[in-house]
Protein backbone atom coordinates (compact mmCIF):
# COMPACT_ATOMS: atom_id res chain seq x y z
CA UNK A 1 0.00 0.00 0.00
CA UNK A 2 1.40 3.50 -0.86
CA UNK A 3 2.88 5.94 1.62
CA UNK A 4 2.51 8.98 0.27
CA UNK A 5 5.60 10.02 2.50
CA UNK A 6 5.49 13.60 0.68
CA UNK A 7 2.20 14.17 0.78
CA UNK A 8 2.09 13.33 4.03
CA UNK A 9 5.03 15.29 5.63
CA UNK A 10 5.12 18.42 7.23
CA UNK A 11 6.35 21.99 6.06
CA UNK A 12 6.14 25.16 7.39
CA UNK A 13 4.49 28.41 5.68
CA UNK A 14 6.66 31.34 6.90
CA UNK A 15 6.36 29.84 10.91
CA UNK A 16 3.47 27.98 11.16
CA UNK A 17 3.78 24.19 10.55
CA UNK A 18 1.62 22.19 8.49
CA UNK A 19 1.21 18.83 9.32
CA UNK A 20 0.45 17.47 6.02
CA UNK A 21 0.73 18.66 2.09
CA UNK A 22 -3.04 18.47 1.33
CA UNK A 23 -4.54 22.07 1.71
CA UNK A 24 -8.92 22.41 1.39
CA UNK A 25 -9.03 24.88 -1.81
CA UNK A 26 -11.15 28.14 -1.60
CA UNK A 27 -14.51 27.08 -2.85
CA UNK A 28 -17.61 29.52 -3.20
CA UNK A 29 -20.59 27.99 -1.31
CA UNK A 30 -22.70 31.42 -0.94
CA UNK A 31 -24.03 30.40 2.13
CA UNK A 32 -23.62 33.48 4.39
CA UNK A 33 -27.05 35.64 5.69
CA UNK A 34 -27.91 37.77 2.45
CA UNK A 35 -25.68 40.75 4.74
CA UNK A 36 -22.74 38.58 4.25
CA UNK A 37 -22.29 37.58 7.57
CA UNK A 38 -21.10 33.93 8.00
CA UNK A 39 -23.42 30.96 9.34
CA UNK A 40 -24.00 27.87 11.61
CA UNK A 41 -24.20 26.20 8.12
CA UNK A 42 -20.71 27.79 7.25
CA UNK A 43 -19.29 26.61 10.95
CA UNK A 44 -20.50 23.12 10.55
CA UNK A 45 -19.07 22.78 6.69
CA UNK A 46 -15.62 24.21 7.74
CA UNK A 47 -15.50 22.16 10.98
CA UNK A 48 -15.98 19.34 9.41
CA UNK A 49 -13.30 19.94 6.94
CA UNK A 50 -10.77 20.45 10.24
CA UNK A 51 -12.03 17.19 11.15
CA UNK A 52 -10.80 15.16 7.83
CA UNK A 53 -6.92 15.46 8.12
CA UNK A 54 -6.21 18.20 6.08
CA UNK A 55 -3.12 20.30 6.77
CA UNK A 56 -5.10 23.21 5.84
CA UNK A 57 -8.24 24.87 5.28
CA UNK A 58 -8.67 28.33 3.25
CA UNK A 59 -11.92 29.81 2.77
CA UNK A 60 -13.97 30.92 0.00
CA UNK A 61 -13.89 34.22 -1.27
CA UNK A 62 -14.94 37.25 0.98
CA UNK A 63 -15.54 40.43 0.00
CA UNK A 64 -13.35 43.15 1.27
CA UNK A 65 -15.70 46.00 1.51
CA UNK A 66 -19.64 47.25 1.49
CA UNK A 67 -19.63 48.60 -1.86
CA UNK A 68 -17.91 47.38 -5.16
CA UNK A 69 -16.39 44.01 -4.11
CA UNK A 70 -19.55 41.47 -3.16
CA UNK A 71 -20.06 39.06 -6.03
CA UNK A 72 -22.28 36.46 -5.37
CA UNK A 73 -25.31 36.06 -3.30
CA UNK A 74 -24.93 35.09 0.12
CA UNK A 75 -21.48 35.35 -0.28
CA UNK A 76 -19.53 36.39 3.35
CA UNK A 77 -17.75 39.36 3.94
CA UNK A 78 -15.07 40.65 6.44
CA UNK A 79 -15.99 44.31 6.09
CA UNK A 80 -17.42 45.10 9.67
CA UNK A 81 -17.59 43.60 12.89
CA UNK A 82 -20.45 41.33 12.87
CA UNK A 83 -18.77 39.23 9.56
CA UNK A 84 -15.30 39.62 12.36
CA UNK A 85 -17.40 38.19 15.13
CA UNK A 86 -19.49 35.25 13.08
CA UNK A 87 -15.91 34.47 11.66
CA UNK A 88 -14.42 34.22 14.73
CA UNK A 89 -16.81 31.18 15.60
CA UNK A 90 -15.91 29.31 12.60
CA UNK A 91 -12.02 29.82 13.11
CA UNK A 92 -12.37 28.85 16.69
CA UNK A 93 -13.97 25.62 15.66
CA UNK A 94 -11.81 24.92 13.34
CA UNK A 95 -8.94 25.49 15.91
CA UNK A 96 -10.10 22.70 18.12
CA UNK A 97 -8.74 20.21 16.12
CA UNK A 98 -5.42 21.79 15.41
CA UNK A 99 -6.02 23.12 11.86
CA UNK A 100 -5.51 26.29 10.43
CA UNK A 101 -7.46 28.13 8.71
CA UNK A 102 -6.13 30.94 6.15
CA UNK A 103 -9.05 33.67 4.99
CA UNK A 104 -9.07 34.49 1.41
CA UNK A 105 -9.85 38.19 0.31
CA UNK A 106 -11.71 38.94 -3.03
CA UNK A 107 -12.83 41.63 -5.10
CA UNK A 108 -15.54 40.71 -7.82
CA UNK A 109 -14.77 44.18 -9.95
CA UNK A 110 -16.98 43.26 -13.23
CA UNK A 111 -17.87 39.72 -12.62
CA UNK A 112 -20.93 40.68 -10.42
CA UNK A 113 -23.71 38.68 -10.15
CA UNK A 114 -25.41 40.20 -7.30
CA UNK A 115 -24.35 42.37 -4.98
CA UNK A 116 -27.21 43.62 -2.36
CA UNK A 117 -25.31 46.99 -2.13
CA UNK A 118 -27.14 48.08 -6.24
CA UNK A 119 -23.23 49.36 -6.63
CA UNK A 120 -22.38 49.40 -10.49
CA UNK A 121 -19.84 46.74 -11.21
CA UNK A 122 -16.31 48.31 -11.46
CA UNK A 123 -13.74 46.82 -13.51
CA UNK A 124 -9.92 48.39 -15.27
CA UNK A 125 -11.95 49.38 -18.21
CA UNK A 126 -16.02 50.02 -19.58
CA UNK A 127 -15.60 46.33 -21.62
CA UNK A 128 -18.41 43.55 -21.89
CA UNK A 129 -16.74 40.68 -20.21
CA UNK A 130 -16.89 37.36 -21.59
CA UNK A 131 -18.58 34.77 -20.56
CA UNK A 132 -21.67 34.02 -18.84
CA UNK A 133 -23.46 34.14 -15.10
CA UNK A 134 -23.12 30.84 -13.00
CA UNK A 135 -26.74 29.31 -12.87
CA UNK A 136 -25.82 27.24 -9.92
CA UNK A 137 -24.82 30.65 -7.94
CA UNK A 138 -27.89 32.16 -8.64
CA UNK A 139 -27.00 34.03 -11.94
CA UNK A 140 -28.49 34.21 -15.46
CA UNK A 141 -27.10 35.73 -18.65
CA UNK A 142 -24.15 37.78 -19.36
CA UNK A 143 -22.57 40.00 -16.56
CA UNK A 144 -23.32 43.43 -16.50
CA UNK A 145 -20.96 46.05 -18.31
CA UNK A 146 -18.65 47.33 -15.16
CA UNK A 147 -18.05 50.94 -15.22
CA UNK A 148 -14.17 52.09 -15.36
CA UNK A 149 -12.89 51.84 -12.16
CA UNK A 150 -11.20 55.69 -11.04
CA UNK A 151 -7.97 55.91 -10.01
CA UNK A 152 -9.14 57.39 -6.53
CA UNK A 153 -11.18 54.50 -6.51
CA UNK A 154 -7.92 52.24 -7.24
CA UNK A 155 -6.76 53.77 -3.88
CA UNK A 156 -9.16 52.91 -2.24
CA UNK A 157 -9.74 49.43 -3.30
CA UNK A 158 -6.23 48.83 -1.77
CA UNK A 159 -6.61 50.28 1.23
CA UNK A 160 -9.81 48.21 1.22
CA UNK A 161 -7.51 45.27 1.57
CA UNK A 162 -5.73 46.15 4.36
CA UNK A 163 -8.64 47.00 6.26
CA UNK A 164 -10.26 43.59 5.21
CA UNK A 165 -6.29 41.92 6.05
CA UNK A 166 -6.88 43.62 9.59
CA UNK A 167 -10.30 42.59 10.20
CA UNK A 168 -8.92 38.98 9.16
CA UNK A 169 -6.45 39.24 12.14
CA UNK A 170 -8.72 40.03 14.82
CA UNK A 171 -11.22 37.19 14.10
CA UNK A 172 -7.92 34.98 14.74
CA UNK A 173 -6.92 33.59 11.19
CA UNK A 174 -4.09 32.06 10.65
CA UNK A 175 -3.23 33.37 7.31
CA UNK A 176 -4.40 35.62 4.32
CA UNK A 177 -4.65 34.42 0.35
CA UNK A 178 -5.49 37.52 -1.79
CA UNK A 179 -7.16 36.55 -4.87
CA UNK A 180 -5.42 37.37 -7.45
CA UNK A 181 -6.90 34.78 -10.19
CA UNK A 182 -9.85 33.40 -11.68
CA UNK A 183 -10.79 36.45 -13.96
CA UNK A 184 -11.57 38.73 -10.58
CA UNK A 185 -10.93 42.29 -10.34
CA UNK A 186 -6.91 41.75 -9.49
CA UNK A 187 -7.06 38.97 -12.36
CA UNK A 188 -9.05 41.68 -14.69
CA UNK A 189 -6.62 44.38 -15.08
CA UNK A 190 -3.77 41.82 -15.72
CA UNK A 191 -5.71 40.01 -18.48
CA UNK A 192 -5.53 41.84 -21.86
CA UNK A 193 -8.97 41.85 -22.85
CA UNK A 194 -10.46 43.25 -19.99
CA UNK A 195 -8.17 45.82 -19.51
CA UNK A 196 -7.64 48.38 -22.10
CA UNK A 197 -6.74 50.98 -19.94
CA UNK A 198 -3.94 53.75 -20.91
CA UNK A 199 -2.21 54.74 -17.84
CA UNK A 200 0.06 53.02 -15.14
CA UNK A 201 -1.98 50.51 -14.59
CA UNK A 202 -2.73 49.68 -18.70
CA UNK A 203 -0.93 48.50 -21.71
CA UNK A 204 2.48 46.95 -20.88
CA UNK A 205 2.71 43.63 -18.29
CA UNK A 206 4.58 46.01 -15.86
CA UNK A 207 1.39 48.23 -15.98
CA UNK A 208 -0.88 45.47 -15.50
CA UNK A 209 0.32 43.67 -12.42
CA UNK A 210 0.84 46.78 -10.53
CA UNK A 211 -2.30 46.45 -9.10
CA UNK A 212 -1.71 42.99 -7.90
CA UNK A 213 1.94 44.53 -6.35
CA UNK A 214 0.15 47.35 -4.55
CA UNK A 215 -2.62 45.00 -3.64
CA UNK A 216 0.03 42.92 -1.95
CA UNK A 217 2.14 45.73 -0.34
CA UNK A 218 -1.15 47.03 1.57
CA UNK A 219 -1.71 44.03 3.44
CA UNK A 220 1.79 42.86 4.25
CA UNK A 221 1.96 46.20 5.98
CA UNK A 222 -0.86 45.17 7.77
CA UNK A 223 0.06 41.60 8.62
CA UNK A 224 3.90 43.10 9.00
CA UNK A 225 4.61 39.24 8.75
CA UNK A 226 2.64 38.13 12.13
CA UNK A 227 0.55 35.78 9.73
CA UNK A 228 1.31 34.41 6.25
CA UNK A 229 0.00 36.15 3.01
CA UNK A 230 -0.58 34.44 -0.08
CA UNK A 231 -1.23 35.32 -3.75
CA UNK A 232 -3.64 33.44 -5.76
CA UNK A 233 -2.82 33.31 -9.19
CA UNK A 234 -4.05 31.68 -12.57
CA UNK A 235 -4.46 31.97 -16.44
CA UNK A 236 -7.80 30.50 -16.92
CA UNK A 237 -10.78 32.15 -15.29
CA UNK A 238 -14.46 31.34 -14.20
CA UNK A 239 -15.63 32.88 -17.67
CA UNK A 240 -13.17 31.80 -19.84
CA UNK A 241 -11.62 28.28 -19.24
CA UNK A 242 -8.83 28.65 -22.50
CA UNK A 243 -7.03 31.80 -21.76
CA UNK A 244 -3.60 31.90 -21.51
CA UNK A 245 -0.90 34.90 -21.02
CA UNK A 246 -0.12 36.31 -24.44
CA UNK A 247 3.89 36.15 -23.81
CA UNK A 248 3.71 33.15 -22.28
CA UNK A 249 7.14 31.91 -20.14
CA UNK A 250 8.18 35.13 -20.90
CA UNK A 251 5.00 36.69 -19.02
CA UNK A 252 5.47 33.78 -16.36
CA UNK A 253 9.10 35.23 -15.52
CA UNK A 254 8.55 38.44 -15.21
CA UNK A 255 4.95 38.13 -13.04
CA UNK A 256 6.27 35.59 -10.66
CA UNK A 257 9.63 37.45 -10.35
CA UNK A 258 7.33 40.62 -9.44
CA UNK A 259 5.68 38.66 -6.67
CA UNK A 260 9.18 37.24 -5.64
CA UNK A 261 10.86 41.11 -5.26
CA UNK A 262 7.42 41.80 -2.72
CA UNK A 263 8.04 38.66 -0.80
CA UNK A 264 4.42 37.30 -0.15
CA UNK A 265 4.64 33.91 1.66
CA UNK A 266 3.59 31.86 -0.87
CA UNK A 267 2.11 31.59 -4.60
CA UNK A 268 -1.02 29.56 -5.13
CA UNK A 269 -1.31 28.49 -8.74
CA UNK A 270 -5.31 27.72 -9.78
CA UNK A 271 -6.47 26.54 -13.27
CA UNK A 272 -9.57 25.00 -14.82
CA UNK A 273 -8.39 22.93 -16.85
CA UNK A 274 -5.97 20.89 -14.30
CA UNK A 275 -1.83 21.02 -14.17
CA UNK A 276 -1.54 20.46 -18.03
CA UNK A 277 1.16 21.89 -20.00
CA UNK A 278 1.07 26.01 -21.09
CA UNK A 279 2.08 27.31 -24.02
CA UNK A 280 2.76 24.46 -25.84
CA UNK A 281 5.11 22.92 -23.70
CA UNK A 282 5.86 20.26 -21.11
CA UNK A 283 5.23 21.92 -18.19
CA UNK A 284 2.44 22.94 -16.12
CA UNK A 285 2.03 26.90 -14.35
CA UNK A 286 3.21 25.64 -11.43
CA UNK A 287 6.52 24.00 -12.64
CA UNK A 288 7.21 28.27 -13.73
CA UNK A 289 5.92 29.82 -10.63
CA UNK A 290 8.79 27.41 -8.64
CA UNK A 291 11.10 28.10 -11.26
CA UNK A 292 10.53 31.86 -11.28
CA UNK A 293 9.40 32.53 -7.58
CA UNK A 294 11.69 30.43 -6.10
CA UNK A 295 9.22 30.36 -2.97
CA UNK A 296 6.60 28.23 -1.60
CA UNK A 297 4.07 27.18 -4.00
CA UNK A 298 0.82 25.59 -3.75
CA UNK A 299 -0.97 24.02 -6.74
CA UNK A 300 -4.56 23.14 -7.47
CA UNK A 301 -6.25 21.39 -10.44
CA UNK A 302 -7.28 17.97 -10.27
CA UNK A 303 -4.89 17.14 -7.49
CA UNK A 304 -7.23 14.72 -5.73
CA UNK A 305 -5.72 11.89 -7.24
CA UNK A 306 -3.11 10.97 -4.53
CA UNK A 307 -0.25 9.38 -6.93
CA UNK A 308 -0.72 12.23 -9.56
CA UNK A 309 -0.56 14.67 -6.12
CA UNK A 310 2.77 12.65 -5.15
CA UNK A 311 4.29 12.95 -8.03
CA UNK A 312 4.00 16.82 -8.20
CA UNK A 313 5.47 16.84 -4.99
CA UNK A 314 8.47 14.51 -6.13
CA UNK A 315 9.19 16.36 -8.99
CA UNK A 316 9.23 19.93 -7.15
CA UNK A 317 6.28 21.33 -9.09
CA UNK A 318 5.20 22.45 -6.45
CA UNK A 319 5.79 22.36 -2.28
CA UNK A 320 1.57 21.67 -1.34
CA UNK A 321 -1.86 20.63 -3.40
CA UNK A 322 -5.29 22.58 -2.89
CA UNK A 323 -8.30 20.23 -3.43
CA UNK A 324 -11.53 21.64 -4.54
CA UNK A 325 -14.05 19.39 -5.93
CA UNK A 326 -12.19 16.23 -5.16
CA UNK A 327 -12.83 17.79 -1.40
CA UNK A 328 -16.48 18.54 -1.78
CA UNK A 329 -16.45 14.82 -2.82
CA UNK A 330 -14.63 13.56 -0.18
CA UNK A 331 -14.39 15.92 2.87
CA UNK A 332 -12.39 13.09 4.83
CA UNK A 333 -10.10 12.53 1.75
CA UNK A 334 -6.18 13.07 3.72
CA UNK A 335 -7.97 10.34 6.44
CA UNK A 336 -9.41 8.63 3.84
CA UNK A 337 -5.93 7.95 1.29
CA UNK A 338 -4.06 7.30 4.99
CA UNK A 339 -6.47 4.50 5.51
CA UNK A 340 -6.54 3.34 2.05
CA UNK A 341 -10.03 3.69 1.56
CA UNK A 342 -11.66 4.39 -1.77
CA UNK A 343 -12.60 7.79 -3.01
CA UNK A 344 -15.97 8.66 -4.23
CA UNK A 345 -16.05 10.91 -7.90
CA UNK A 346 -17.03 14.45 -7.96
CA UNK A 347 -20.62 14.94 -10.02
CA UNK A 348 -21.58 18.13 -10.53
CA UNK A 349 -24.95 17.71 -7.95
CA UNK A 350 -22.39 17.83 -4.96
CA UNK A 351 -21.71 21.32 -5.49
CA UNK A 352 -25.12 22.90 -5.46
CA UNK A 353 -25.60 25.57 -2.65
CA UNK A 354 -25.60 25.49 0.26
CA UNK A 355 -22.12 24.56 1.83
CA UNK A 356 -21.46 21.18 0.66
CA UNK A 357 -20.72 18.66 3.82
CA UNK A 358 -24.59 18.13 4.34
CA UNK A 359 -24.69 18.00 0.54
CA UNK A 360 -22.27 15.49 0.03
CA UNK A 361 -23.53 13.44 3.00
CA UNK A 362 -27.27 13.11 1.30
CA UNK A 363 -26.06 12.56 -1.66
CA UNK A 364 -23.78 9.52 -0.53
CA UNK A 365 -26.87 8.27 1.27
CA UNK A 366 -29.27 8.67 -1.54
CA UNK A 367 -26.57 6.98 -4.49
CA UNK A 368 -24.64 4.80 -2.76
Amino acid sequence: MPTFSRLFSEINIDSLVIKNRLVVAPMTRVSASPEGVPTDVMKQHYQDYSEGGWGLVITEGTYIDEQFSQGYRNQPGIANKQHIQSWRKIVDAVHKTNTPIFLQLIHAGGLIQENRYKSRAIAPSETELLGKMLPHYYGQGKFPVPKKITTKQIKETVANFGLAAKNAMEAGFDGIEIHGANGYLLDQFLTVFSNQRDDEYGGNIDNRIRFHCEVLQSVLDVTNGKIPVGMRISQTKVNNFEYEWPGGEEDASFIFNKMKSLGPSYIHISTHKGLEPVWQTEHNLAYYAKKYFEGLVIACGGLHNPEKAENILKNNEADIVAVGKGAIANPNLPNYIRSNKALLEFVPEMIRPLATINNTRNWRKNNI
